[in-house]
């Protein structure tokens, strides 16, 4: 099997490496598709160690080419997504219990169910309400999906924000009703009205994993409000929460779980959503590089130029 590594700054190589042979437990499959996820960019950019090279991609659909055992529910030929790791292969080995199938006539690079789950479950704990007033601060990939999600729960507005021209166009066409650049979000949605009404958000959630938009967030959301924490934080980052939420009585919801039952849980809500047409990463996946061409795709993530919102490698 052929496999990216990253040897060093933004810098990855292709290597050859034995087949893997999957444990009891365990699938091997066919990597059909892997997406280029934020949380890896850090390792992709900080990697100063060439001789403990570092193996990445975590959003894997493929099929299944062999079994560890002979009683698995699973069978060769199945195509499937979930949980795993070293996805920037043309092979990779999951644990039988944390994939899910994916929809039939479905192309592997719109079904990648590892970030649809982690959506899915932090709505899920945000409880979103028809008739709310939500914002979505951050407005790249996880944004604009959450744009599509959260549209589905009947919200009174749905308000998108980003420094970026094209991706709040894009928020738009997905179903937000308006959507601002951080510096010029209105004081409607900032602080009381004059007359004490009160047009700040019910629910906002940050998804752009900057400190940044935690404070836009912060601001944007109403006395006895929610905030859900999407975005991924480094935890070698220095991050701050305005004290303000306190004094407002929001209640912070922290988007990740650790806990693989309930995420296969979601997985399979959102994998359902795509089944039935309320989902798509159609309009999402902009980008498709080979196996060799990784660090490009991690290049056109940290450039964010208009017309790119996620790259997926195709092995």
């Amino acid at each position: 099997m052929r496999a990216s590594q990253v040897v060093g700054p933004r810098t990855s190589e292709i290597v050859e490496l034995a087949e893997p042979v999957p444990e009891p437990g365990q699938v091997l499959l066919d990597v059909l598709a892997c997406g280029v996820c934020t949380s890896d960019r850090r390792a992709w950019r900080e990697q100063n160690n060439p001789q403990a090279p570092i193996r990445l991609g975590h959003e894997i659909s493929g099929s299944i080419v062999a079994l560890g055992s002979g009683d698995s529910r699973w069978k060769i030929g199945d195509i499937v997504t979930g949980f795993g790791g070293n996805g920037f292969a043309t092979q990779a080995l999951l644990d039988e219990q944390s994939i899910l199938p994916v929809p039939n006539g479905l192309a592997p690079e719109l079904s990648l169910g590892e970030p649809l789950a982690c959506l899915v479950e932090a709505l899920g704990r945000t409880e979103i309400r028809k008739g709310d007033r939500v914002a979505v601060v951050g407005l790249g990939f996880m944004g604009l999906a959450l744009i599509q999600l959260i549209q589905l729960l009947a919200p009174a507005t749905l308000i998108g924000v980003d420094p970026s021209p094209d991706a709040r166009r894009r928020a738009l066409r997905a179903g937000a009703q308006e959507a601002f650049d951080p510096a010029g979000v209105p004081d409607r949605y900032l602080r009381e009205g004059p007359h004490g009404q009160e047009l700040r958000t019910d629910v906002v959630v940050e998804a752009a994993g900057a400190d940044s938009a935690l404070r836009i967030a912060g601001q944007m959301v109403r006395p006895h409000g929610k905030l859900c924490v999407v975005g991924y934080h480094s935890s070698s980052d220095v991050l701050s929460l305005d004290m303000d939420l306190w004094y407002k009585g929001v209640t912070v919801v922290n988007g990740f779980s650790p806990q693989r039952g309930r995420m296969l849980a979601a997985m399979a809500q959102g994998l359902g959503l795509i089944a039935g047409r309320q989902f798509s990463y159609a309009p999402l996946v902009t980008h498709r590089f080979g196996l060799d061409e990784v660090d490009v795709a991690f290049g056109l993530m940290e450039e964010r130029e208009p017309g790119f919102v996620k790259s997926v490698i195709i092995p």
